[in-house]
Protein backbone atom coordinates (compact mmCIF):
# COMPACT_ATOMS: atom_id res chain seq x y z
CA UNK A 1 0.00 0.00 0.00
CA UNK A 2 1.90 3.27 -1.17
CA UNK A 3 2.49 6.40 1.25
CA UNK A 4 -0.46 8.04 -0.60
CA UNK A 5 -3.29 6.02 1.14
CA UNK A 6 -5.81 8.06 2.15
CA UNK A 7 -7.05 8.24 5.53
CA UNK A 8 -9.72 10.58 5.37
CA UNK A 9 -11.26 9.68 2.15
CA UNK A 10 -14.22 12.20 1.25
CA UNK A 11 -17.45 12.91 -1.39
CA UNK A 12 -17.70 16.40 -2.35
CA UNK A 13 -21.38 16.78 -3.12
CA UNK A 14 -22.08 19.65 -5.58
CA UNK A 15 -24.29 21.92 -4.29
CA UNK A 16 -26.41 22.56 -1.03
CA UNK A 17 -23.44 24.47 0.54
CA UNK A 18 -25.79 27.11 1.77
CA UNK A 19 -27.86 23.82 3.46
CA UNK A 20 -24.70 23.08 5.96
CA UNK A 21 -23.61 24.40 9.12
CA UNK A 22 -20.72 23.70 11.58
CA UNK A 23 -20.26 24.91 15.20
CA UNK A 24 -22.95 24.90 17.67
CA UNK A 25 -23.51 28.86 17.24
CA UNK A 26 -23.99 28.92 13.66
CA UNK A 27 -26.72 25.92 14.23
CA UNK A 28 -28.42 27.40 16.84
CA UNK A 29 -28.18 30.57 14.87
CA UNK A 30 -30.38 28.40 11.94
CA UNK A 31 -32.55 27.15 14.41
CA UNK A 32 -33.03 30.12 15.94
CA UNK A 33 -33.92 31.30 12.03
CA UNK A 34 -36.76 28.13 11.43
CA UNK A 35 -38.22 29.35 14.83
CA UNK A 36 -38.46 32.59 13.48
CA UNK A 37 -40.06 31.58 10.49
CA UNK A 38 -42.99 29.41 12.64
CA UNK A 39 -43.87 32.65 13.62
CA UNK A 40 -45.46 31.45 16.73
CA UNK A 41 -45.25 32.55 20.43
CA UNK A 42 -43.88 28.88 21.32
CA UNK A 43 -41.82 26.22 19.13
CA UNK A 44 -41.41 22.34 19.79
CA UNK A 45 -37.82 21.04 18.64
CA UNK A 46 -37.30 17.12 19.07
CA UNK A 47 -33.97 16.24 18.77
CA UNK A 48 -34.34 12.74 18.22
CA UNK A 49 -30.87 11.17 19.25
CA UNK A 50 -29.11 7.65 18.43
CA UNK A 51 -28.01 6.08 21.69
CA UNK A 52 -24.62 7.65 22.85
CA UNK A 53 -24.65 11.24 21.66
CA UNK A 54 -23.93 13.84 23.77
CA UNK A 55 -26.93 14.46 24.66
CA UNK A 56 -25.77 17.45 27.64
CA UNK A 57 -23.32 18.87 24.87
CA UNK A 58 -25.83 19.54 22.49
CA UNK A 59 -28.08 21.48 25.21
CA UNK A 60 -25.56 23.14 26.41
CA UNK A 61 -24.61 24.17 22.91
CA UNK A 62 -28.22 25.35 21.77
CA UNK A 63 -28.76 27.26 24.61
CA UNK A 64 -25.76 29.34 24.07
CA UNK A 65 -27.54 31.00 21.26
CA UNK A 66 -31.01 30.38 21.53
CA UNK A 67 -31.14 31.36 25.24
CA UNK A 68 -33.14 29.96 28.05
CA UNK A 69 -35.06 26.63 26.95
CA UNK A 70 -37.29 24.31 28.45
CA UNK A 71 -35.91 20.98 28.18
CA UNK A 72 -37.79 17.95 28.17
CA UNK A 73 -35.85 14.48 28.45
CA UNK A 74 -37.38 11.99 26.75
CA UNK A 75 -36.05 9.06 28.34
CA UNK A 76 -37.57 10.12 31.45
CA UNK A 77 -40.63 8.36 30.26
CA UNK A 78 -38.58 4.89 29.33
CA UNK A 79 -39.04 2.27 31.23
CA UNK A 80 -36.47 1.39 34.07
CA UNK A 81 -33.45 -0.31 33.34
CA UNK A 82 -34.31 -3.51 35.63
CA UNK A 83 -37.64 -3.76 33.30
CA UNK A 84 -35.48 -3.46 29.89
CA UNK A 85 -33.02 -6.06 31.26
CA UNK A 86 -35.78 -8.48 31.95
CA UNK A 87 -37.33 -8.00 28.37
CA UNK A 88 -34.19 -8.07 25.75
CA UNK A 89 -32.64 -10.63 28.77
CA UNK A 90 -33.36 -13.78 26.56
CA UNK A 91 -31.63 -12.30 23.43
CA UNK A 92 -28.21 -11.42 25.65
CA UNK A 93 -27.61 -14.70 26.69
CA UNK A 94 -24.65 -15.65 29.47
CA UNK A 95 -21.96 -15.30 26.42
CA UNK A 96 -19.72 -12.66 26.54
CA UNK A 97 -19.84 -12.09 22.98
CA UNK A 98 -22.88 -13.62 21.28
CA UNK A 99 -26.83 -12.92 21.94
CA UNK A 100 -29.65 -13.18 19.39
CA UNK A 101 -30.79 -10.85 16.80
CA UNK A 102 -33.80 -8.77 18.76
CA UNK A 103 -36.56 -7.96 16.77
CA UNK A 104 -37.97 -4.53 19.29
CA UNK A 105 -39.27 -1.59 18.14
CA UNK A 106 -38.64 1.59 20.51
CA UNK A 107 -42.04 2.29 21.17
CA UNK A 108 -41.75 -1.29 23.67
CA UNK A 109 -39.69 0.35 25.98
CA UNK A 110 -41.61 3.21 26.67
CA UNK A 111 -44.46 3.89 29.24
CA UNK A 112 -47.34 5.42 27.77
CA UNK A 113 -48.24 6.94 30.96
CA UNK A 114 -45.20 8.51 31.07
CA UNK A 115 -44.86 9.53 28.17
CA UNK A 116 -48.52 11.53 28.23
CA UNK A 117 -47.44 13.74 31.60
CA UNK A 118 -44.19 14.76 29.27
CA UNK A 119 -46.64 15.87 27.40
CA UNK A 120 -48.36 17.51 29.62
CA UNK A 121 -45.60 19.18 31.17
CA UNK A 122 -44.87 20.45 26.83
CA UNK A 123 -48.27 21.89 27.00
CA UNK A 124 -48.40 23.64 29.82
CA UNK A 125 -45.29 26.18 28.44
CA UNK A 126 -46.82 29.16 26.97
CA UNK A 127 -44.23 30.78 24.86
CA UNK A 128 -40.32 30.18 24.09
CA UNK A 129 -38.72 26.87 23.31
CA UNK A 130 -39.16 23.72 24.15
CA UNK A 131 -36.18 21.33 22.97
CA UNK A 132 -37.63 17.47 23.17
CA UNK A 133 -34.14 15.58 23.43
CA UNK A 134 -32.55 11.45 23.60
CA UNK A 135 -33.55 8.61 22.10
CA UNK A 136 -37.25 8.04 21.73
CA UNK A 137 -37.87 11.64 21.61
CA UNK A 138 -40.05 11.44 18.55
CA UNK A 139 -42.23 9.24 20.22
CA UNK A 140 -43.45 12.05 22.57
CA UNK A 141 -44.11 14.80 20.23
CA UNK A 142 -43.94 15.76 16.51
CA UNK A 143 -43.25 19.08 17.53
CA UNK A 144 -42.66 22.06 14.77
CA UNK A 145 -38.53 21.41 13.96
CA UNK A 146 -37.38 17.50 14.03
CA UNK A 147 -33.72 17.04 14.20
CA UNK A 148 -32.12 13.73 13.93
CA UNK A 149 -28.62 13.54 16.00
CA UNK A 150 -26.60 10.96 14.75
CA UNK A 151 -22.89 9.13 14.95
CA UNK A 152 -21.27 6.03 13.61
CA UNK A 153 -20.60 2.58 15.31
CA UNK A 154 -17.22 2.79 15.43
CA UNK A 155 -17.56 6.37 17.80
CA UNK A 156 -20.05 4.50 19.91
CA UNK A 157 -17.05 2.04 20.78
CA UNK A 158 -14.61 4.17 21.27
CA UNK A 159 -17.00 5.71 23.66
CA UNK A 160 -17.45 1.96 25.20
CA UNK A 161 -13.73 1.87 25.88
CA UNK A 162 -12.91 4.87 27.69
CA UNK A 163 -15.98 4.42 30.18
CA UNK A 164 -17.62 7.79 28.90
CA UNK A 165 -20.36 5.62 27.46
CA UNK A 166 -22.44 2.63 28.90
CA UNK A 167 -25.46 0.36 27.59
CA UNK A 168 -28.86 1.97 26.57
CA UNK A 169 -31.06 1.42 30.11
CA UNK A 170 -28.64 -1.24 31.84
CA UNK A 171 -29.06 -1.42 35.01
CA UNK A 172 -25.71 -2.81 35.67
CA UNK A 173 -22.41 -0.69 34.61
CA UNK A 174 -20.82 -2.76 32.83
CA UNK A 175 -16.83 -2.50 31.91
CA UNK A 176 -16.61 -5.21 29.96
CA UNK A 177 -15.74 -4.16 26.31
CA UNK A 178 -17.13 -7.31 25.02
CA UNK A 179 -20.42 -7.68 26.84
CA UNK A 180 -20.91 -3.87 25.61
CA UNK A 181 -20.94 -4.08 21.91
CA UNK A 182 -22.59 -7.59 22.84
CA UNK A 183 -25.66 -5.96 23.79
CA UNK A 184 -25.27 -3.18 21.32
CA UNK A 185 -25.15 -5.14 18.56
CA UNK A 186 -27.86 -7.17 19.36
CA UNK A 187 -30.59 -4.84 20.86
CA UNK A 188 -29.91 -1.34 21.09
CA UNK A 189 -28.66 -0.34 17.08
CA UNK A 190 -30.94 -2.70 15.92
CA UNK A 191 -33.79 -1.11 17.70
CA UNK A 192 -32.21 2.49 17.28
CA UNK A 193 -31.36 2.06 13.40
CA UNK A 194 -35.36 0.73 12.73
CA UNK A 195 -36.78 3.77 14.72
CA UNK A 196 -33.91 5.68 12.21
CA UNK A 197 -35.23 4.16 8.58
CA UNK A 198 -38.82 5.18 10.02
CA UNK A 199 -37.98 8.97 10.97
CA UNK A 200 -35.32 10.15 8.47
CA UNK A 201 -37.14 11.28 5.75
CA UNK A 202 -39.20 13.20 7.03
CA UNK A 203 -36.77 15.34 9.59
CA UNK A 204 -35.76 18.80 8.97
CA UNK A 205 -32.27 18.42 9.81
CA UNK A 206 -29.36 16.12 10.48
CA UNK A 207 -26.48 16.56 13.17
CA UNK A 208 -23.19 15.05 12.74
CA UNK A 209 -21.97 14.54 16.70
CA UNK A 210 -19.01 12.48 16.21
CA UNK A 211 -16.36 14.88 17.32
CA UNK A 212 -16.30 16.13 20.40
CA UNK A 213 -17.71 19.95 20.68
CA UNK A 214 -17.78 19.94 16.66
CA UNK A 215 -21.14 19.48 15.16
CA UNK A 216 -22.00 19.72 11.85
CA UNK A 217 -25.94 20.38 10.99
CA UNK A 218 -27.49 19.65 7.31
CA UNK A 219 -31.07 20.08 5.91
CA UNK A 220 -32.77 17.10 4.84
CA UNK A 221 -32.40 17.76 1.12
CA UNK A 222 -28.58 18.58 1.76
CA UNK A 223 -28.63 14.96 3.67
CA UNK A 224 -30.68 13.25 1.08
CA UNK A 225 -28.72 14.79 -2.29
CA UNK A 226 -25.84 13.45 -0.68
CA UNK A 227 -26.64 10.18 -0.28
CA UNK A 228 -28.15 9.97 -3.83
CA UNK A 229 -25.16 11.35 -5.31
CA UNK A 230 -22.76 9.35 -3.43
CA UNK A 231 -24.49 5.81 -4.72
CA UNK A 232 -24.34 7.22 -8.08
CA UNK A 233 -20.17 7.06 -8.09
CA UNK A 234 -17.08 5.37 -6.82
CA UNK A 235 -16.42 5.75 -3.47
CA UNK A 236 -14.50 4.78 -0.17
CA UNK A 237 -15.24 4.61 3.41
CA UNK A 238 -13.23 6.26 6.35
CA UNK A 239 -10.91 3.23 7.54
CA UNK A 240 -9.78 3.20 11.32
CA UNK A 241 -7.22 1.11 12.62
CA UNK A 242 -7.34 -1.12 15.89
CA UNK A 243 -4.42 -2.96 17.85
CA UNK A 244 -4.80 -6.36 18.71
CA UNK A 245 -2.63 -8.99 20.77
CA UNK A 246 -1.57 -10.65 17.16
CA UNK A 247 -0.85 -7.47 15.80
CA UNK A 248 1.98 -6.61 13.49
CA UNK A 249 4.39 -3.65 12.48
CA UNK A 250 3.04 -3.66 8.35
CA UNK A 251 -0.12 -1.18 8.91
CA UNK A 252 2.13 0.98 10.91
CA UNK A 253 5.20 1.51 8.40
CA UNK A 254 3.05 1.86 5.73
CA UNK A 255 0.38 3.82 6.50
CA UNK A 256 2.03 6.27 8.69
CA UNK A 257 -0.04 5.39 11.56
CA UNK A 258 0.39 6.88 14.94
CA UNK A 259 2.03 4.71 17.40
CA UNK A 260 0.00 2.90 19.55
CA UNK A 261 0.42 1.27 22.56
CA UNK A 262 0.17 -2.55 20.91
CA UNK A 263 0.75 -2.87 17.19
CA UNK A 264 -1.99 -2.48 15.10
CA UNK A 265 -4.33 -5.75 13.83
CA UNK A 266 -7.06 -4.64 12.04
CA UNK A 267 -7.31 -1.95 9.68
CA UNK A 268 -11.24 -1.60 8.28
CA UNK A 269 -11.35 -0.17 5.20
CA UNK A 270 -15.05 -1.52 4.02
CA UNK A 271 -17.47 -2.47 6.60
CA UNK A 272 -20.66 -0.01 6.07
CA UNK A 273 -22.12 -1.06 9.80
CA UNK A 274 -18.90 0.29 11.25
CA UNK A 275 -17.17 2.74 8.99
CA UNK A 276 -18.26 6.00 8.82
CA UNK A 277 -18.93 8.12 5.28
CA UNK A 278 -17.35 11.50 4.51
CA UNK A 279 -19.67 14.05 2.60
CA UNK A 280 -18.32 17.39 1.66
CA UNK A 281 -20.30 20.69 1.12
CA UNK A 282 -18.05 23.38 0.54
CA UNK A 283 -16.07 23.96 3.27
CA UNK A 284 -17.95 21.85 5.23
CA UNK A 285 -17.41 17.93 5.72
CA UNK A 286 -20.21 15.73 7.34
CA UNK A 287 -19.70 12.71 8.81
CA UNK A 288 -22.24 10.10 8.89
CA UNK A 289 -22.83 5.93 9.98
CA UNK A 290 -21.92 4.52 6.19
CA UNK A 291 -24.79 2.07 6.60
CA UNK A 292 -27.39 4.95 6.28
CA UNK A 293 -26.03 5.12 2.37
CA UNK A 294 -26.94 1.37 2.55
CA UNK A 295 -30.43 2.08 4.28
CA UNK A 296 -31.75 4.42 2.04
CA UNK A 297 -30.15 4.14 -1.51
CA UNK A 298 -30.30 0.38 -1.32
CA UNK A 299 -30.91 -0.58 -4.98
CA UNK A 300 -28.93 1.97 -6.81
CA UNK A 301 -25.69 0.43 -4.26
CA UNK A 302 -26.34 -2.92 -4.36
CA UNK A 303 -28.82 -3.64 -7.43
CA UNK A 304 -31.80 -5.44 -7.67
CA UNK A 305 -30.26 -8.98 -7.50
CA UNK A 306 -28.46 -8.44 -4.36
CA UNK A 307 -30.81 -6.31 -2.53
CA UNK A 308 -33.71 -8.84 -3.72
CA UNK A 309 -31.31 -11.67 -1.53
CA UNK A 310 -30.06 -9.24 1.26
CA UNK A 311 -32.14 -6.52 1.81
CA UNK A 312 -30.75 -3.11 2.58
CA UNK A 313 -27.51 -4.81 3.97
CA UNK A 314 -23.94 -4.37 2.49
CA UNK A 315 -22.99 -7.84 2.18
CA UNK A 316 -19.23 -7.92 1.70
CA UNK A 317 -16.74 -6.30 3.63
CA UNK A 318 -12.80 -5.21 2.97
CA UNK A 319 -10.44 -5.61 6.23
CA UNK A 320 -6.61 -6.07 6.88
CA UNK A 321 -4.42 -8.22 9.23
CA UNK A 322 -1.59 -7.80 9.81
CA UNK A 323 0.54 -10.03 11.61
CA UNK A 324 4.22 -9.55 9.78
CA UNK A 325 6.18 -9.02 13.17
CA UNK A 326 3.09 -10.21 15.44
CA UNK A 327 1.51 -14.00 16.26
CA UNK A 328 -1.18 -15.57 15.14
CA UNK A 329 -4.97 -15.20 14.90
CA UNK A 330 -6.80 -17.60 16.85
CA UNK A 331 -7.89 -20.99 14.97
CA UNK A 332 -11.11 -20.43 14.10
CA UNK A 333 -14.42 -21.31 12.50
CA UNK A 334 -17.38 -19.80 10.76
CA UNK A 335 -20.65 -21.34 11.30
CA UNK A 336 -22.44 -22.57 8.41
CA UNK A 337 -26.14 -20.72 7.49
CA UNK A 338 -27.99 -22.86 8.97
CA UNK A 339 -26.28 -22.75 12.26
CA UNK A 340 -26.04 -19.12 12.25
CA UNK A 341 -29.67 -18.47 11.43
CA UNK A 342 -31.26 -20.73 13.95
CA UNK A 343 -28.71 -20.30 16.68
CA UNK A 344 -28.62 -15.98 16.23
CA UNK A 345 -31.03 -15.01 14.03
CA UNK A 346 -28.95 -13.90 11.33
CA UNK A 347 -29.72 -14.60 7.47
CA UNK A 348 -26.54 -15.08 5.76
CA UNK A 349 -23.04 -16.22 7.35
CA UNK A 350 -19.26 -15.53 7.20
CA UNK A 351 -17.87 -17.16 4.16
CA UNK A 352 -14.62 -15.44 3.62
CA UNK A 353 -10.90 -15.34 1.36
CA UNK A 354 -7.67 -14.59 2.36
CA UNK A 355 -5.62 -12.10 -0.42
CA UNK A 356 -2.12 -11.63 0.67
CA UNK A 357 -0.94 -8.39 0.12
CA UNK A 358 2.28 -8.74 1.79
CA UNK A 359 4.56 -11.96 3.47
CA UNK A 360 7.62 -12.19 5.46
CA UNK A 361 9.69 -15.39 4.44
CA UNK A 362 8.33 -18.59 5.94
CA UNK A 363 4.90 -17.28 6.26
CA UNK A 364 1.61 -19.72 6.70
CA UNK A 365 -1.85 -20.46 6.33
CA UNK A 366 -3.75 -22.98 8.58
CA UNK A 367 -6.77 -23.79 6.48
CA UNK A 368 -8.19 -27.12 6.25
CA UNK A 369 -8.18 -30.70 8.21
CA UNK A 370 -5.09 -32.94 7.52
CA UNK A 371 -6.17 -36.32 6.47
CA UNK A 372 -7.52 -38.82 8.96
CA UNK A 373 -8.67 -36.72 11.76
CA UNK A 374 -10.38 -38.00 14.35
CA UNK A 375 -13.49 -35.36 15.43
CA UNK A 376 -13.36 -36.56 18.97
CA UNK A 377 -9.66 -36.69 19.23
CA UNK A 378 -9.29 -32.89 18.15
CA UNK A 379 -12.37 -31.59 20.11
CA UNK A 380 -10.47 -33.63 23.61
CA UNK A 381 -7.10 -31.82 22.81
CA UNK A 382 -9.30 -28.45 22.41
CA UNK A 383 -11.02 -28.77 25.48
CA UNK A 384 -7.70 -30.25 27.53
CA UNK A 385 -5.94 -26.95 26.03
CA UNK A 386 -8.96 -25.01 27.39
CA UNK A 387 -8.39 -25.99 30.73
CA UNK A 388 -5.41 -24.98 31.00
CA UNK A 389 -1.53 -26.78 30.88
CA UNK A 390 -1.91 -28.18 27.54
CA UNK A 391 -0.39 -26.86 24.52
CA UNK A 392 -2.80 -27.60 21.75
CA UNK A 393 -0.52 -29.30 19.02
CA UNK A 394 -2.98 -27.28 15.54
CA UNK A 395 -0.14 -28.86 13.09
CA UNK A 396 -1.01 -32.07 13.91
CA UNK A 397 -4.93 -31.55 12.99
CA UNK A 398 -4.77 -28.33 10.60
CA UNK A 399 -3.11 -28.45 7.30
CA UNK A 400 -0.39 -25.23 7.12
CA UNK A 401 0.58 -24.16 3.46
CA UNK A 402 2.89 -21.75 2.86
CA UNK A 403 1.98 -17.98 1.63
CA UNK A 404 3.41 -15.43 -0.06
CA UNK A 405 2.84 -12.09 -1.79
CA UNK A 406 -0.69 -12.21 -4.19
CA UNK A 407 -1.50 -15.87 -2.72
CA UNK A 408 -5.37 -16.26 -2.59
CA UNK A 409 -7.30 -18.40 0.13
CA UNK A 410 -10.58 -18.99 0.02
CA UNK A 411 -12.25 -19.84 3.16
CA UNK A 412 -15.90 -20.97 3.16
CA UNK A 413 -17.80 -20.66 6.01
CA UNK A 414 -17.73 -24.30 8.64
CA UNK A 415 -13.60 -24.63 7.42
CA UNK A 416 -10.99 -24.59 10.12
CA UNK A 417 -8.37 -21.49 9.86
CA UNK A 418 -6.54 -18.75 10.52
CA UNK A 419 -3.57 -16.88 8.96
CA UNK A 420 -0.16 -17.40 11.30
CA UNK A 421 2.48 -14.89 12.05
CA UNK A 422 3.97 -13.05 8.93
CA UNK A 423 0.94 -12.29 6.99
CA UNK A 424 -0.39 -8.92 5.40
CA UNK A 425 -3.85 -9.70 4.42
CA UNK A 426 -6.42 -8.46 2.52
CA UNK A 427 -9.63 -10.23 4.06
CA UNK A 428 -12.92 -10.27 1.58
CA UNK A 429 -16.13 -11.95 3.38
CA UNK A 430 -19.30 -11.47 3.44
CA UNK A 431 -20.77 -9.11 6.55
CA UNK A 432 -22.00 -11.05 9.59
CA UNK A 433 -19.55 -8.94 11.79
CA UNK A 434 -18.54 -11.10 15.04
CA UNK A 435 -19.74 -14.88 14.22
CA UNK A 436 -16.58 -16.34 14.51
CA UNK A 437 -15.63 -19.30 16.87
CA UNK A 438 -12.00 -19.24 18.54
CA UNK A 439 -10.85 -22.96 18.72
CA UNK A 440 -7.72 -22.17 20.25
CA UNK A 441 -5.71 -19.18 20.97
CA UNK A 442 -2.02 -20.58 21.46
CA UNK A 443 -1.52 -19.90 25.25
CA UNK A 444 -2.20 -16.05 25.70
CA UNK A 445 -4.27 -13.55 26.93
CA UNK A 446 -6.09 -10.60 25.16
CA UNK A 447 -4.77 -7.26 25.77
CA UNK A 448 -7.50 -6.43 28.50
CA UNK A 449 -5.55 -9.33 30.49
CA UNK A 450 -8.30 -11.69 30.52
CA UNK A 451 -8.31 -14.69 28.10
CA UNK A 452 -10.20 -13.94 25.13
CA UNK A 453 -13.54 -15.91 24.13
CA UNK A 454 -12.83 -19.51 23.08
CA UNK A 455 -16.24 -21.31 21.86
CA UNK A 456 -15.15 -24.65 21.44
CA UNK A 457 -18.99 -25.90 21.35
CA UNK A 458 -20.34 -24.05 18.93
CA UNK A 459 -17.01 -24.88 16.96
CA UNK A 460 -17.60 -28.53 17.00
CA UNK A 461 -21.36 -27.68 15.53
CA UNK A 462 -20.06 -26.31 12.43
CA UNK A 463 -17.05 -27.61 11.41
CA UNK A 464 -17.16 -29.78 8.35
CA UNK A 465 -14.61 -32.68 9.28
CA UNK A 466 -14.72 -33.73 4.94
CA UNK A 467 -12.64 -30.82 4.20
CA UNK A 468 -9.16 -32.01 4.35
CA UNK A 469 -6.22 -31.70 2.70
CA UNK A 470 -7.06 -33.11 -0.83
CA UNK A 471 -10.27 -30.89 -1.10
CA UNK A 472 -8.81 -27.83 0.40
CA UNK A 473 -5.64 -27.74 -1.87
CA UNK A 474 -8.38 -28.45 -4.66
CA UNK A 475 -11.32 -26.06 -3.83
CA UNK A 476 -9.63 -23.61 -1.85
CA UNK A 477 -5.79 -22.93 -2.70
CA UNK A 478 -4.80 -20.19 -5.40
CA UNK A 479 -8.24 -21.30 -7.11
CA UNK A 480 -8.00 -18.90 -10.27
CA UNK A 481 -10.03 -19.48 -13.06
CA UNK A 482 -10.06 -17.27 -16.13
CA UNK A 483 -13.34 -16.44 -17.12
CA UNK A 484 -12.28 -13.39 -19.73
CA UNK A 485 -9.98 -12.18 -21.50
CA UNK A 486 -9.33 -9.07 -24.32
CA UNK A 487 -8.70 -5.70 -25.30
CA UNK A 488 -12.30 -4.66 -24.86
CA UNK A 489 -12.44 -5.70 -20.84
CA UNK A 490 -9.61 -4.32 -20.86
CA UNK A 491 -10.42 -0.54 -21.18
CA UNK A 492 -13.78 -1.40 -19.76
CA UNK A 493 -11.88 -2.54 -16.87
CA UNK A 494 -8.84 -1.60 -15.81
CA UNK A 495 -7.10 0.63 -18.49
CA UNK A 496 -4.34 -2.00 -18.83
CA UNK A 497 -3.52 -4.17 -22.13
CA UNK A 498 -4.82 -6.88 -21.03
CA UNK A 499 -7.37 -7.72 -18.33
CA UNK A 500 -8.42 -11.55 -16.78
CA UNK A 501 -11.51 -11.24 -14.70
CA UNK A 502 -12.17 -13.58 -11.64
CA UNK A 503 -14.99 -15.00 -10.21
CA UNK A 504 -14.09 -17.68 -7.14
CA UNK A 505 -13.89 -14.92 -4.18
CA UNK A 506 -17.27 -13.30 -5.63
CA UNK A 507 -18.94 -16.39 -5.80
CA UNK A 508 -17.78 -17.75 -2.45
CA UNK A 509 -19.07 -14.49 -0.70
CA UNK A 510 -22.24 -14.00 -2.52
CA UNK A 511 -23.30 -17.52 -3.04
CA UNK A 512 -23.64 -20.59 -1.03
CA UNK A 513 -20.16 -22.27 -1.12
CA UNK A 514 -16.90 -22.81 -2.61
CA UNK A 515 -17.11 -21.22 -6.24
CA UNK A 516 -15.50 -24.20 -7.78
CA UNK A 517 -17.65 -26.85 -6.31
CA UNK A 518 -20.42 -24.76 -7.48
CA UNK A 519 -19.07 -24.76 -11.12
CA UNK A 520 -18.57 -28.37 -11.32
CA UNK A 521 -21.99 -29.52 -10.26
CA UNK A 522 -23.61 -26.54 -12.53
CA UNK A 523 -21.63 -27.74 -15.55
CA UNK A 524 -21.50 -31.73 -15.20
CA UNK A 525 -22.92 -32.84 -18.01
CA UNK A 526 -21.03 -33.60 -21.84
CA UNK A 527 -19.28 -30.55 -23.12
CA UNK A 528 -21.53 -29.97 -26.54
CA UNK A 529 -18.37 -28.25 -27.68
CA UNK A 530 -16.36 -30.74 -28.23
CA UNK A 531 -17.26 -33.92 -26.28
CA UNK A 532 -16.09 -35.15 -22.22
CA UNK A 533 -16.64 -33.47 -19.10
CA UNK A 534 -16.15 -30.14 -18.63
CA UNK A 535 -14.90 -31.05 -14.79
CA UNK A 536 -11.79 -31.60 -16.81
CA UNK A 537 -9.89 -28.77 -16.10
CA UNK A 538 -7.47 -28.15 -19.73
CA UNK A 539 -11.04 -28.89 -21.58
CA UNK A 540 -13.52 -26.35 -19.27
CA UNK A 541 -10.92 -23.79 -19.24
CA UNK A 542 -10.87 -23.23 -22.69
CA UNK A 543 -14.50 -23.84 -23.00
CA UNK A 544 -15.32 -21.51 -20.50
CA UNK A 545 -12.98 -18.70 -22.21
CA UNK A 546 -14.91 -19.52 -25.85
CA UNK A 547 -18.38 -19.08 -24.04
CA UNK A 548 -17.80 -15.69 -22.37
CA UNK A 549 -15.75 -14.40 -25.67
CA UNK A 550 -19.10 -15.18 -28.00
CA UNK A 551 -21.77 -13.50 -25.18
CA UNK A 552 -19.15 -10.70 -24.64
CA UNK A 553 -18.07 -9.67 -27.75
CA UNK A 554 -20.80 -10.87 -30.56
CA UNK A 555 -23.85 -8.49 -30.28
CA UNK A 556 -27.33 -10.21 -30.51
CA UNK A 557 -26.12 -13.39 -27.88
CA UNK A 558 -27.26 -13.31 -24.43
CA UNK A 559 -24.66 -11.85 -22.48
CA UNK A 560 -23.16 -13.19 -19.30
CA UNK A 561 -21.06 -9.90 -17.95
CA UNK A 562 -21.99 -7.16 -20.13
CA UNK A 563 -24.32 -7.02 -22.94
CA UNK A 564 -22.49 -6.50 -26.38
CA UNK A 565 -24.65 -4.05 -28.19
CA UNK A 566 -24.90 -1.65 -24.75
CA UNK A 567 -20.57 -2.07 -24.29
CA UNK A 568 -20.51 -1.19 -28.48
CA UNK A 569 -22.82 2.04 -27.64
CA UNK A 570 -20.55 2.69 -24.81
CA UNK A 571 -17.70 2.95 -27.09
CA UNK A 572 -19.38 4.91 -29.58
CA UNK A 573 -20.28 7.09 -26.98
CA UNK A 574 -17.14 7.78 -25.23
CA UNK A 575 -18.59 6.29 -21.93
CA UNK A 576 -16.37 3.95 -19.91
CA UNK A 577 -17.85 0.64 -17.93
CA UNK A 578 -17.35 1.65 -14.16
CA UNK A 579 -17.33 -2.68 -13.27
CA UNK A 580 -17.36 -5.89 -14.67
CA UNK A 581 -20.72 -6.80 -12.56
CA UNK A 582 -23.44 -4.33 -12.82
CA UNK A 583 -25.93 -6.46 -11.62
CA UNK A 584 -23.92 -6.12 -8.01
CA UNK A 585 -24.00 -2.62 -8.46
CA UNK A 586 -21.14 -0.45 -10.76
CA UNK A 587 -20.49 1.62 -7.38
CA UNK A 588 -17.52 -0.05 -5.36
CA UNK A 589 -16.96 0.49 -1.59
Amino acid sequence: MPPRYDKEPFIAIKGREDEVWAGYEAIAAELGSAIERLGGRKAVVVLECYPGVRQEEVVAGCERTLGALTVVRAEEAALPPAEVDRIVGRYMTDDRVFGFMAPFQAEEFYDQARIAALRERIDAVREGVVLIIGFGASLVARGDLLVYADLARWEIQQRYRSGELGNWRAERSERDILRLYKRGFFFEWRMADRLKKRLLGSIDYYLDTNAKASPVMATREALFDGLAQAAKRPFRLVPYFDPGVWGGEWLEAHIDLPKADHPYAWGFDGVPEENSLYLRYGPHRLELPAINLVFFRSIELLGEKVYARFGAEFPIRFDFLDTIGGQNLSLQVHPTAEYIREQFGMAYTQDESYYILDAAPGAEVYLGLRDGVAPDEMMSDLRKAQEGGYTFPAEKYTNTFPAKKHDHFLIPAGTVHCSAAGCMVLEISATPYIFTFKLWDWDRLGLDGKPRPVHIDHGERVIRWDRTTKWTEAQCVNVIEPVAEGEGLARGAHGTARARVHRDAASLVLGAGPAREQRQRAHAQPDRRGGGDRREPGRRFRAVRRSLRRDVYRPGIGPRLYDSAERRQRRQDGRHDQGLCPGIGGNRA
